[in-house]
């Protein structure tokens, strides 16, 4: 009898818990917002529903940008990118990193030790961490770090799914 009782209410708490994360993940976010006073460069914006970002990103691309997902340590080819050029924001395309500001951190994602231009990103604090994000987009990047190299002593920890690379020109 004692067993029967635990068995019931094991069922029932799954059954809600199954409700309640159902609920969770299919009730919208809210959208995020800027702090103020964010500028973008030439205080560009680019805004879009989440329909429309799901259709012009890959799924992947939309878990991290959108919902700050963060994908596998060594998982981004942009990780070994040793090629002289741009890395961009993949959402909106705002230029965010030269590759002459990458380092191999050896933590598995792509870092960089200062932005192309101050106000091509901006931080949040995300709990212990700063949440990096596109200015431009809002989209989140990664995280940032003070433990890198000099001049600036930070370590801008990227997703590479959030970053697209432009290769410059010989």
């Amino acid at each position: 009898m004692q067993q029967n009782r635990i068995f019931i209410l094991i069922g029932v708490l799954l059954i809600v818990g199954l409700w309640l994360y159902g609920t969770y993940i299919a009730s919208p976010r809210p959208p995020h917002k800027r702090p103020s006073g964010t500028t973008s460069p030439d205080n560009r914006r680019v805004e879009k529903t989440d329909a429309e970002w799901k259709e012009i990103l890959t799924r992947s691309q939309y878990n991290i940008t959108r919902e700050q997902g963060t994908e596998w340590a060594n998982s981004s080819e942009l990780n070994h990118e040793l090629r002289r050029g741009i890395f961009s924001c993949v959402s909106c395309h705002n230029p965010l990193f030269r590759s002459d500001t990458k380092f191999d951190s050896h933590t598995g994602w792509p870092s960089f030790y200062a932005p192309i231009v101050p106000n091509a990103i901006y931080t949040e604090s995300d709990g212990s961490r700063t949440e990096v994000r596109c200015s431009v987009c809002d989209a989140h990047l990664g995280h940032v770090f003070n433990d890198g190299p000099e001049p600036t002593g930070l370590r801008y920890c990227m997703n590479g799914v959030a970053l697209a690379f432009t290769q410059e020109k010989p």
